[in-house]
This record gives C-alpha cells, structure tokens and sequence, in this order.
C-alpha cells in the first residue's frame, strides 16, 4: 500500500483553531499530499478559514458548523450530550449527540483506504464507526499517562479495534505497551513533522530569550518569570519574551509587575507562525512539566536557536542532546534554570556552537521522511492483516478465558465459605 497512491483521511477536533496538533496534522497531510490524496476532517468548525495555511491540495471536510447563524447550531442533537464521544475526554463538553451522528455517517460512508485519529475520544469514533476495510490508526498527541483511568479505561476497549497506535515519542510508545494490552495492534513513535521554515539562521545576537507556549500552570511559566528575575539582575540588558494565550495570563502579568520585570519580560500574544520570533531570538526555553512531544523546542532549532528545557515526560530528552544542541535542566527546578539560562548568554560561542548544531539536528523531523515513515507502516498493516487478525482473536479468547477463570475464582471463594459456614 505505501508505493501506490491511497486516499487518506485524518479526523480532527478542529483544524480552525490553533494548536499543536493542528500544526503537525497539517505538515503531515502536505507531505503526504505528494503521493497520495490526503482529507482533514475537522469535528468542529467556528469560523469561516483554518487559522494556518493549508496545502491546496488538502481538502478540508467540516462535521458540525458552529459558527452564528449556521443550520447546525439549531439542530436540536447539538443540545444533548453525547453518547459515543468518551466522557473522561477532556473536550467532551464540546461534542454533543449531533456530532456522534456525523461522525457515524461520515464514517461509514468513508471510502479511504486509510484512515487516522488525532485524539482519544477522535480515535473512538473512528474504532466504533470506522469502515473495515480501511486502515484505522490512532495518533496520540498527547500521552498514555496523562490520561485519566476512566479514560483509560475506555481507550483499551476500543483501541483493540485498530490496527495501529502510534505515539509521538519512544518513551509514550513502551508505556502504552507496557500498560495497554492490545493483541494485533501496533504500536509505534513516529515524531512529529516539522518544515524548514525558510528563514536565514539566526545570528544569535540579539539579547532576547523566548518562550512559546499556552498560558497555563503545566507549562510553568511561573517557574520562568521567577528564574528570569536572577537572569535581569545579572544580565540587565537581556529581556524575555513569551508567546501564547491563556488562562493564566492575568497572573503571569501580575508576577511579571511584583517583580519590577515590566521591562525585561513581556507577554507577547499569539503569534503564528511562531519562527520569525524565535529567528529574532539567542535562546528558546522551556520549563514545562510534560509535553508529549515538544513543538516548540524543534521550532527554535530549525531556526538555529539553541534550547534549554525541563527534562519532562517524555519529549524533550528524544529532542534535545544535552550540551551539544541544547540544555536540559530538571523539572521544577529555578536554580538549574536560571544556571542554564546564564551559561548560554554568557558563553557566546557555546551559544553559537549548540545553534549550529541545533540546526542541523532538527533536520530530522522534516515533513518528508516522516511522511515516509507513515507510507511504511501502510504497506506493512495491509501486509499483516491475517496475522494480526489472529493475534487479535487470540487475545480475545485468552481474555475471556481469563474472565472464566476469575469467575470459577470467585464461585470457587463462595462455596468454601458456605461449606466452611455449615461445618460449624
């Protein structure tokens, strides 16, 4: 199947928005869009154009129009909660039975050959309704442990229907199959693609840090503005920039303010794309406490930036090679932040050393060969369906024989209690 041309189809929560998954949805369609006919369909729709740029030859399939003023939005399915959408999923008060029912309808109607999840309660839709016939792969975007045991749960019921999980990084990719149980499934790290921004390398001499991100607690942008207060004192000349929007934003401002930093470290808002602000940038940093994969970190280092970032769960360490293109301090810690942060803007060429380097490593996350990447493990799920159609039926039937066996356990229990209760 990877040599021909295929008709491929990616389900996602909604390409109109901004976001990671949407950026890397996007780079992965064009790419593939070289050899095959390539359709996002987005779950939800609220304006009338993507956000981002899409590829011409991408077509764009909307489920549920929501935004003023459309059909949809007076269908009275859009009023009821949903049924099918996992209700642990983080985005489930966004879906409603309408979108169940379009998704169903979409889906069993679906003629590709292969079709691909971007999220959880996406890739339940796709194991309950996806056609047969085709190739139905679950992307996770996220990670195994981030997701709650409800959810969990769920996901190992209905990811056993597929034919592959794939995972962002290797780490993601031995938990799920270390703690999922799914016969015949594949599981797989394919990272995520990032294109050559097209931009001359950074000269790495202008005295700005970055930082990109949404403005929320996981991604500690609290943790930064406490470890730049050092960084001005010693470096009164170097500023902070962070890019993104959020809930958090009101209090970053406020401990930007307490702390006299209104003039070193500002809060920049969106900005898409995000790499000629990193261009403009000596260092990108990071002090999440998890990513699933790191967008931001590849983003800098295509632009020749070095990065310094937590070594969270579970992207940066596959990303980052510690000293030669970038730094890596642990999680939550301010001291070894702001050392990090220091030994770069004090060490020119380091600096310089660790960009050029970062440049050349990030190559390998171009669109292309992970692209490639995917067009392999086509060809490989279509050459092993029978196998893997037997692994899964013997799963199944160890797994019931299993249940056998716990309620001959537990019948077993019962009756020595009873006759252990008449023989006294």
């Amino acid at each position: 199947m990877g040599a021909r041309r295929v008709k491929i189809t990616f389900l996602i929560h909604n390409v109109y928005g901004i976001g990671g998954t949407i950026r890397t949805t996007l780079n992965l369609a064009a790419a593939l869009a070289d050899r095959h006919e390539v359709t996002i369909v987005s779950m939800l729709r609220q304006r009338a154009r993507p956000r981002f740029a899409v590829d011409p030859r991408v077509r764009i399939v909307p489920l549920v129009d929501l935004r003023e003023g459309s059909a949809d939005t007076a269908d009275p399915l859009l009023g009821r909660p949903a049924e099918v959408f996992p209700a642990a999923e983080k985005r489930y008060r966004q879906y409603s039975r309408l979108t169940d029912r379009r998704a169903e309808e979409y889906l069993r109607a679906c003629d590709a050959d292969v079709i691909i999840g971007t999220r959880p309660g996406v890739n339940v839709y796709l194991a309950r309704f996806g056609p047969p016939g085709a190739l139905r792969i679950a992307q996770e975007h996220l990670t195994h442990d981030t997701h709650s045991r409800k959810l969990l749960g769920s996901l190992a019921r209905h990811y056993r229907a597929l034919d592959a999980v794939v995972t962002t990084t290797e780490a993601d990719a031995a938990v799920y199959r270390a703690k999922m149980r799914l016969p015949g499934v594949r599981v797989l790290a394919v990272p995520n693609g990032v294109p050559d921004p097209g931009l001359p390398p950074a000269d790495l001499s202008a005295k700005v840090v970055a930082a990109a991100g949404r403005l929320v607690r996981g991604k500690r942008f609290d943790l930064l503005i406490e470890a730049f207060e050092e960084v001005a004192a010693k470096q009164p000349d170097w500023s902070l920039r962070i890019y993104g929007a959020g809930a958090e934003k009101e209090r970053l401002q406020q401990s930007i303010d307490g702390r006299g930093l209104a003039g070193q470290v500002r809060l920049m808002g969106t900005r898409s794309p995000i790499e000629p602000e990193f261009a403009q940038a000596s260092i990108v940093v990071s002090a999440s406490e998890a990513e699933s994969f790191g967008m931001t970190l590849v983003e800098a280092m295509r632009c020749g930036v070095p990065v310094v970032s937590t070594d969270c769960p579970l992207g940066p360490a596959e990303i980052i090679r510690h000293g030669v293109d970038g730094l890596l301090v642990p999680v939550g810690d301010r001291e070894a932040l702001t050392a990090a942060l220091l030994e770069l803007i004090t060490d020119e060429p380091a600096r310089r050393r660790m960009g050029e380097a970062a440049r050349a490593a990030a190559r390998r996350f171009d669109p292309a060969p992970v692209a490639r990447s995917y067009d392999d493990l086509f060809a490989e799920l279509a050459g092993s369906r029978r196998s893997r159609a037997w692994q899964r039926g013997l799963g199944s039937a160890r797994g019931r024989l299993g249940s056998v066996r716990g309620r001959l356990g537990s019948v077993r229990g019962r009756l020595g209690r009873v006759l252990r209760g008449a023989g006294r």
